[in-house]
C-alpha cells in the first residue's frame, strides 16, 4: 500500500474532535452560551478533553455528533518514494472531505460519516469513512471505525478497520481548572490496512511487509489552544502541532506535521498541513 493519501486521516481524526461539533468543543459554541454552556457540560459529564487536534494520522475515540457538519483539506509535500518540486509532476497533492455527525455519545452512541476526495487535482477518487463512538466518563471514550471504503477506483488507499480508546489524563497537574479541560491526552488502538500493511516500495526496499497493527498518539497542551503531538501509526513515527482559532465563535483547526521520522518505512521525512472547521446545526 502506498501511503500517498494517508495523511488525510489527520483531517478526519485530528481536528474532528475539536472542529466538527462534538460534545466537548462545539456544543458551547453552537449554543451561544460560551462559558455558561461549558459549565453545564462540566457538571454533567465531568472534565473534558481540550479543543485542539490530538493526532496526525491516527484516530481518536472522540468524534462528532449532535447534528454537526464539518469540512477540511489536507496537503502533503510529497508521497513516499516520490521526489521532485512539490505539487508538480505528481509530487505532492491534497485531499478534502465533508462529513456529518449524529447521535448522542454520552447517553447512547455517536456516529460520524465522512466523504473523502483523495486527489484534489482530479476529483475523481472518492471513499467513505465511519466511526461509532461512545463516551465512557470524564475525558475518555471508545470507538470503532472503518476507513477508505472506496466509492471509486484508481486510488492506492485500502479499507481499514480499527478500535481505539482515548483518555484525557485527570491528574491534577494536567487539568485546566479555568475551563474544565485536560491538557494531556492519549489514544491506543489496533487496526488493519493502513495500520498494518506496508507499501510495495517498502517491501522491495527490504523494510518488510507488515506494520505493528497497534497504533497510538499523545497530545499535550503546551499553551492555550496549542497542542504538540507525537504518534505511532503502525507503520512509522510522526510528530506535529495543532492550534484552534475561533472566528465569530466558529472553530478553525490548523494542524501541521512531519511524517516518517524513522527508517521503518518510507524514504525520508515528509511534511503535511491540514485545515478544518465545523458547526453544530
Amino acid at each position: 500500500m502506498n501511503l500517498t493519501k494517508i495523511y488525510f486521516i489527520a483531517v478526519i481524526t485530528g481536528f474532528i474532535a475539536l472542529a466538527s461539533g462534538n460534545l466537548y468543543a462545539e456544543l458551547p459554541v453552537s449554543l451561544g452560551g460560551g462559558d455558561v454552556q461549558r459549565s453545564v457540560l462540566v457538571s454533567t459529564v465531568g472534565i473534558m478533553p481540550n479543543s485542539n487536534g490530538k493526532s496526525i494520522t491516527t484516530p481518536a475515540a472522540w468524534g462528532s455528533a449532535y447534528g454537526s457538519i464539518f469540512a477540511g483539506v489536507g496537503i502533503e509535500s510529497r508521497a513516499a518514494y516520490v521526489h521532485g518540486p512539490s505539487f508538480t509532476n505528481g509530487v505532492g497533492d491534497g485531499s478534502g472531505a465533508v462529513g456529518l455527525g449524529i447521535g448522542n455519545p454520552v447517553e447512547f452512541v455517536g456516529l460520524q460519516a465522512v466523504l473523502t476526495a483523495y486527489d484534489l487535482s482530479s476529483l475523481g477518487r472518492f471513499g467513505m469513512s465511519f466511526q461509532l463512538h461512545r463516551q465512557l466518563g470524564s475525558a475518555n471514550a471508545i470507538a470503532v471505525g472503518a476507513q477508505n471504503l472506496m466509492l471509486s477506483s484508481g486510488t492506492d488507499s485500502v479499507p481499514s478497520y480499527y478500535i481505539v480508546y482515548s483518555q484525557g489524563v485527570l491528574a491534577a497537574p494536567f487539568i485546566n481548572r479555568a475551563n474544565g479541560t485536560t491538557r494531556l491526552h492519549y489514544s491506543i488502538g489496533a487496526g488493519n490496512g493502513q495500520y498494518s500493511e506496508k507499501s510495495s516500495s517498502d517491501i522491495s526496499s527490504g523494510k518488510g511487509a507488515n506494520g505493528t497493527y497497534v497504533f497510538g498518539n499523545v497530545a499535550y497542551e503546551l499553551f492555550n489552544t496549542f497542542n504538540i503531538i507525537g504518534e505511532w501509526n503502525g507503520i512509522n513515527l510522526n510528530a506535529g502541532v495543532s492550534k484552534t482559532l475561533f472566528i465569530d465563535k466558529i472553530p478553525l483547526a490548523i494542524s501541521a506535521g512531519a511524517l516518517d521520522l524513522t527508517s521503518f518505512s518510507g524514504d525520508g521525512v515528509r511534511f503535511v498541513v491540514a485545515v478544518g472547521t465545523g458547526i453544530t446545526l
